[in-house]
């Protein structure tokens, strides 16, 4: 018998919740040492709403895991905490839920990132993967910085930065995305 559809025994958020979930905090989903710590922008009011990243219908990152060589099979959102057991994080460099990460300030999005670097210490992935150039730049003064490793490190751990996998940015198909995702799998795999 085929399992019941993801839209039945995950309900949608109502337009209330939805608005609830403005400014909420969605913990991380981490571990010492994991192989890879992916980085999101802000917790979407989907995300907030439900309690599970880049949960929205739409978003790619499960699906873009998935192809990248990281999970057996394409996770659910409410699946996250599998991710540990396979040497994996998800965090955000805004810890506060939006609608929108336009919403989010440069202010905001520095403070983000000294806050992953005291994660990064404390919790000592060996990569972080920051899943949006945008944020990246701002968040690290890095201005010019593009997709993939970069040059210096978050204290113990690699860097690399990732295409959002938001379903907003057309720039990146789903085979785009997951073979941005696969060159991150080979690295962190050496």
């Amino acid at each position: 018998m085929p399992s019941e559809p993801a839209a039945r025994r995950y309900p949608r958020p109502t337009k209330e919740q939805l608005a609830a979930a403005a400014d909420k905090l969605l913990p991380d989903v981490v571990a010492p040492g994991l192989d890879v710590l992916f980085v999101g922008i802000n917790p979407g009011l989907w995300s907030a709403a439900t309690g599970w990243h880049f949960a929205r219908p739409g978003n790619r990152f499960w699906p873009a895991l998935h192809r990248g060589g990281f999970t057996p099979r394409r996770l659910h959102p409410s699946e996250q905490d599998e991710l540990p057991r396979l040497g994996l994080g998800i965090t955000n460099m805004v810890a506060r839920a939006s609608a929108r990460a336009d919403e989010l300030t440069a202010e905001e999005l520095v403070a983000g990132a000294a806050l992953l670097a005291g994660k990064v210490e404390r919790y000592r992935p060996r990569w972080v993967a920051v899943v949006g150039v945008t944020a990246y730049r701002i968040g690290f003064a890095r201005p010019k910085a593009g997709f993939g490793p970069q040059p210096e490190p978050l204290g113990p751990a690699r860097l690399w930065v990732l295409p959002n996998p938001s379903g907003l940015n057309a720039h990146f198909t789903p085979e785009t995305l997951g073979a941005a995702f696969a060159e991150l799998r080979a690295a962190s795999a050496d």
